[in-house]
């Protein structure tokens, strides 16, 4: 029995690394699939596994206990999730306030996943070096909206190379998961922070102002500087997974801070009398994007939970 890393799932086969350093392509028994929640991948990079050497094929046999994961739904409207990463020290949520768009619904949706499974994140606004005035003024209000709430915001140009060093120090020692929308230059970042990976890159449709899909499954890779990089497939919508409505207010870190001074304690902040969320929005010490999310989030069919 060998214990080591899961680096790359491709959904069929998992590559695996121990501390030696040594590689191990491996599978899994059936019976994963039907254990704990309903998900298109049982075992997913991040992992901590435990498998059994065969001349035929390695077979993993145990998932060691996950510190943390993130998990989104699955596309298609079934009940079942996928989850994207496991043990994450920091999250990196590339952003583009242009080529292509980011909603702030987007971004919301993940940090309160991220918040629900305990994973610290970081904004990432990439692309700096394209960004015309009504960008940058769009930029700095959102940094505004973000770093108020105790979100670390980075400006970069995966491009340029500017600020790539601030960013690589916020990684170093760390396994680091990126994410965002197709086309908002996770694999030129992380071209830029690990040379040599040469990871491929895509163009951003013009017509669609959207990124094309350039990694279909996830994949972590070493970095020199110490620590792991995780990069994951382009995100086009982020659906929340088994969020309790009594608890949605948890995760939005502002929202949660305030409505200790609701008047009731079960206080959903939609209709109730005396809501001090509510107030805090109306004089502007709540963004009314966040609060736009966090209705939407509250309101949303179960069977549409995909956005």
């Amino acid at each position: 029995m060998k214990e080591g890393l899961v680096i790359k799932s491709t959904g069929s086969w998992y590559t695996v690394k121990t501390s030696d350093g040594t590689i191990h392509d491996c599978r899994i028994k059936g019976r994963f699939r039907m254990e704990g929640i309903r998900t298109t991948n049982p075992i997913s990079v991040g992992d901590i596994v435990e498998f059994n050497e065969d001349k035929d094929a390695n077979v993993i046999v145990k998932i060691k206990d996950r510190k943390n994961y993130i998990i989104r739904k699955s596309t298609n409207l079934s009940k079942s999730s996928q989850i994207i990463a496991a043990n994450i020290d920091h999250a990196f949520l590339i952003v583009t306030v242009n080529y292509p768009l980011t909603t702030t619904t987007f971004i919301d949706r993940f940090l309160a996943a991220a918040e629900a499974y305990n994973i610290p994140v970081n904004l990432v606004f990439n692309k700096v070096d394209r960004y015309k005035e009504n960008d940058k003024a769009q930029l700095k209000e959102l940094k505004s909206i973000y770093q108020n709430i105790g979100y670390k915001c980075f400006e970069v140009s995966a491009m340029t190379g500017f600020n790539m060093d601030i960013l690589k120090s916020e990684m170093k020692g760390k396994i680091n998961l990126l994410s965002g929308h197709s086309g908002v230059g996770k694999s030129t970042l992380i071209n830029h922070i690990q040379p040599g990976l040469e990871l491929k890159t895509g163009e951003i449709s013009e017509s669609h102002s959207s990124g094309k899909h350039t990694t279909t499954f996830s994949e972590m890779f070493e970095l020199d500087f110490g620590g792991y990089i995780i990069d994951t497939p382009g995100i086009r919508g982020f659906g929340t997974f088994n969020m309790e409505k009594e608890e949605m207010s948890h995760f939005f870190l502002e929202i949660f801070k305030i409505s200790n001074s609701c008047q009731f304690n079960n206080c959903t902040h939609m209709h109730e009398p005396k809501c001090a969320v509510k107030e805090a929005v109306e004089i502007g010490d709540i963004a009314e994007s966040r609060y736009d999310s966090y209705w939407g989030m509250m309101t949303e069919d179960e069977e549409l939970k995909y956005r």
